[in-house]
C-alpha cells in the first residue's frame, strides 16, 4: 500500500507543471513568477492518515530518492511549495514534467487560451496505465486543475482522481527550488 500511495502521490505532484507553464500569447494569462503553494486533494491522500509513522518516513525517504520533498499531508490534502522563476514564466512551450524514475511520459500537450490538457502514459514495473491532466489559469496568481489515472499500481487496479489548486504566495522563492 505504501508504494501505491507514494507512486500516485508523486505522479499527482509531477502533473502540476503543465498548469504552471506560461502564456503563449498576449490573450492568455501569464503565471506570476515567485513562490507558489500547491494543494492536491484526492481519496488516496485520505489514506495517508492511516500510515504508521515509520512507514510514512519510508515514503518520505522514497520521495527524496526521486528528488522530491514529500509535502505536508493532512485531511486528504497534500500541501507543497514550488518556485516559478522569471525564466520559466517567459517560456513559450509546455515542459516535459514526467521523470524517468516514475516511468511516465507525456504526449498531446495542448493549450487553448488559459486551459491546458496533457495525456500521459506510465509504464514502470510498479505503475502502469494512462491518464490526463487538465487545468485552467484563473488569474496570474491562481490556477486549478485535475488529474485522472487509470491502470495498475504494483499489480493492483487503480482509478485515481486528484484536484490541484495553486496560489501565488510571494515574489521571492527563498530556499524553495523550481520544479
Amino acid at each position: 500500500m505504501r508504494k501505491i500511495l507514494i507512486g500516485l502521490t508523486l505522479l499527482n505532484f509531477s502533473l502540476i507543471a503543465p498548469l504552471l507553464a506560461p502564456a503563449a500569447n498576449a490573450a492568455e494569462t501569464n503565471m506570476r513568477p515567485g513562490l507558489w503553494q500547491i494543494t492536491t486533494t484526492s481519496d488516496l491522500l485520505l489514506l495517508a492518515q492511516h500510515v504508521p509513522p515509520d512507514q510514512m518516513q519510508s515514503i518520505k525517504d522514497l520521495a527524496k530518492d526521486y528528488g522530491l520533498e514529500m509535502p505536508q499531508i493532512e485531511n486528504g490534502a497534500a500541501i507543497s511549495q514550488t518556485c516559478i522563476t522569471q525564466e520559466m514564466a517567459a517560456q513559450k512551450t509546455l515542459p516535459n514534467v514526467y521523470s524517468a524514475e516514475l516511468g511516465c511520459t507525456s504526449k498531446n500537450a495542448t493549450r487553448s487560451g488559459n486551459n491546458y490538457k496533457v495525456d500521459f502514459v506510465c509504464a514502470s514495473p510498479d505503475l502502469k496505465g494512462n491518464g490526463t491532466a487538465a487545468g485552467t489559469i484563473t488569474t496570474p496568481e491562481a490556477f486549478t486543475g485535475q488529474t485522472n489515472f487509470s491502470g495498475t499500481a504494483q499489480g493492483n487496479p487503480v482509478n485515481e482522481k486528484a484536484d490541484i489548486n495553486g496560489k501565488w504566495i510571494n515574489a521571492s522563492c527563498g530556499a524553495v527550488n523550481p520544479l
